[in-house]
């Protein structure tokens, strides 16, 4: 391997590099937009009567589909502790340590990702707000019919009661009425999605969608979502994630994103290897699926042999 090629070897990781400033910037915009996100849904609280006369239309929505398996599903963790605390658990932690920790190892080790998955999650935890402004929604919990299993188990957990909560006052802590869309899905399928996207094989990316399926379903267990709150949810996702996909290169074709990987690493045309190898997260996010052709060394044997 050439002096040229080495150095531009260990030139990519180097520019790779996150910078004490770019570190900053980022968790002063997820933190930023977090916050912004909590407070706004507090405030969002909308009518207890309309919030649960949008509840009953969605459950007429989903009878008239054939699709209300809401009070099956919560009535079968009621019935069984152990599942009861394992959901709770689940409902209450997931969401906190998954979604963040995806972010982060974006940030550092993909940062041809990071950027368009980043603005997917951004743009549509912030467009879900005008579903809590516009069209605040009881989840099934406060209908009646349904048990708050999450509220059953909170001696188990650190989440307070159904009672504490009241006692200290629940829209201090929570929004009763943010149902419509559920983030907890939409985070969880742009999770997968990210997963998707950086695995290569055919089942790896069937199973990472196990994650969104079984957060879909804990959500309707716990009796905290309707199912076309998590089809909201996670529709808002999907069209969050094709923007940002078109707006940051996601989709490039396999020229352009070669063309980017060239100048990025400052090669010339004959530090293609070292391009290759430090463009392959590129070319894999391009959807490229043919591998470029292997060097035979005819070239430069050919060099070598020319008068």
């Amino acid at each position: 391997m050439s002096e040229e090629t080495t150095s531009a070897s260990q030139e990519a990781p180097a520019r790779g590099r996150r910078t004490r400033r770019e570190v900053l910037r980022e968790v002063v915009l997820v933190v930023g937009l977090y916050v912004a996100y909590s407070a706004t849904r507090l405030a969002a609280s909308g009518s207890w009567d309309v919030a649960k006369a949008h509840a009953r239309g969605i459950l007429d929505v989903e009878r008239w589909m054939r699709i209300d398996v809401e009070l099956a599903l919560n009535t079968f963790t009621s019935q069984h502790q152990w599942f009861e605390i394992a959901t709770s658990y689940w409902y209450q932690s997931m969401h906190y340590l998954v979604t963040p920790t995806v972010l982060i190892v974006l940030f550092f080790r993909r940062p041809l990702l990071y950027r368009p998955a980043r603005t997917a999650l951004m743009g549509a935890t912030f467009l879900a707000l005008f579903g809590y402004f516009f069209f605040p929604t009881a989840p099934p919990r406060l209908l009646g019919e349904y048990v708050d299993t999450v509220s059953e188990t909170s001696r188990w957990g650190w989440w307070p009661s159904a009672a504490e909560q009241a006692a200290s006052g629940a829209s201090s802590v929570t929004n009763q009425v943010a149902a419509m869309p559920s983030m907890h899905v939409g985070w969880a399928v742009w999770v997968s999605l990210v997963l998707c996207v950086l695995v290569r094989p055919l089942w790896a990316k069937i199973a990472v969608w196990g994650y969104a399926v079984t957060t879909t379903l804990v959500v309707m267990l716990t009796g905290n979502h309707w199912i076309l709150d998590a089809v909201a949810g996670a529709a808002l996702v999907l069209g969050c994630w094709w923007f940002a996909g078109h707006r940051h290169g996601l989709w490039a074709p396999r020229a352009q994103v070669e063309a980017e990987l060239d100048e990025l690493v400052g090669t010339a045309p004959a530090g293609r290897p070292a391009v290759a190898a430090a463009g392959e997260e590129g070319l894999a996010l391009a959807g490229a699926t043919e591998p470029a052709p292997p060097a035979t060394g005819r070239d430069d044997a050919d060099e070598g042999t020319r008068p």
